[in-house]
């Protein structure tokens, strides 16, 4: 099955809406001042990610060492500013002669890999919404023909369809600290997904679609499986915020999404940092002149 084309970005504004809807870390780069001659003008930008970057602040020597100074500071993994002095002739080797400070503002996005399993109606109303979220999704079903019918609309960049013919045996292959969510079209298949993800102590909600009868019915198949109890009270199910009403798919998609939502709370504050962030290095490209 093969995925819709995704065009790489080709400015730094895109690749940077790009990477706040996948929630990865990357650094903008801004020439804050220059002075006699540089490649580029003051205010001139580049984003860099840790595999990647986007646009140019004018190439060469330069570029190469801003490159690698914001991987290094990625590497970190803070949310932070700072700002280095480039003497083009001395420091860099480059025959400009000019001089320009290089703003670096580093931004760390903590992205939540969350595996969906099952392609039907609800997934389909519940995709969307959870796409605009910092979320890495991975949409697993064991129907081909669906998946391709699903792969025909473009889907956002952070959702990545799966087709595979024994979903279970995927959960084993989910990154350390995964959400996993399941509302397949099998109750047999549920139950197999729900007994390998709590199979894994690393795997941190483990929700599934359905009513309390069938989540009874699944704690007690996992008691006779011999689960400990503390395995069995990581199940969430029926899973969303229960005081949504409703049945159609896209009311228990609301309901879901709302639950997910509210288990990501803690990122608002990485995002206040991110707000504060911008305001001091208004401040500070306000404040920085080029030493004589």
């Amino acid at each position: 099955m093969s995925q819709p084309t995704v065009m790489k970005p080709t400015t730094w504004f895109d690749a940077l809406h790009l990477c706040q809807q996948q929630g990865k870390g990357y650094v903008l780069v801004t020439l804050l001042a220059t002075a006699g001659s540089t490649p580029r003008n003051g205010g001139s930008k580049m984003l860099v990610c840790d595999d990647s970057s986007y646009d140019t602040i004018g190439g060469g020597h330069l570029e190469f060492e801003i490159i690698k100074q914001a991987r290094s500071l990625l590497a970190n993994n803070a949310t932070t500013q700072k700002v280095e002095h480039y003497p083009l002739s001395s420091k860099l080797g480059q025959c400009c002669g000019g001089a320009t400070n290089v703003l670096f503002e580093v931004f760390t996005q903590h992205t939540q890999y969350l595996a969906i399993y099952g392609a039907g109606h609800v997934s389909q109303a519940l995709v969307p919404i959870l796409a605009q979220l910092p979320l890495q999704i991975r949409w697993i079903d064991n129907r081909q023909e669906m998946l391709d019918d699903i792969a025909k609309t473009t889907q956002p960049n952070n959702v990545k369809l799966q087709a595979s013919e024994h979903p279970a045996d995927t959960i084993t292959t989910l990154p350390s600290a995964a959400w996993v969510l399941i509302m397949t079209h099998n109750h047999q298949l549920d139950f197999d997904l729900v007994a390998a993800a709590l199979s894994r102590e690393d795997v941190d909600f483990v929700g599934m679609i359905g009513s309390d009868t069938k989540a009874r019915r699944f704690r007690t198949r996992l008691e006779h499986r011999d689960f400990q109890q503390t395995q069995i009270e990581r199940l969430v199910s029926p899973v969303g915020m229960l005081d949504i009403p409703g049945k159609r798919p896209i009311e228990v998609a609301v309901s879901i999404a709302a639950q997910l939502i509210h288990r990501l709370a803690p990122e608002k504050a990485s995002h206040t940092q991110q707000k504060q962030a911008w305001r001091d290095n208004k401040q500070l490209m306000q404040s920085l002149v080029i030493p004589e």
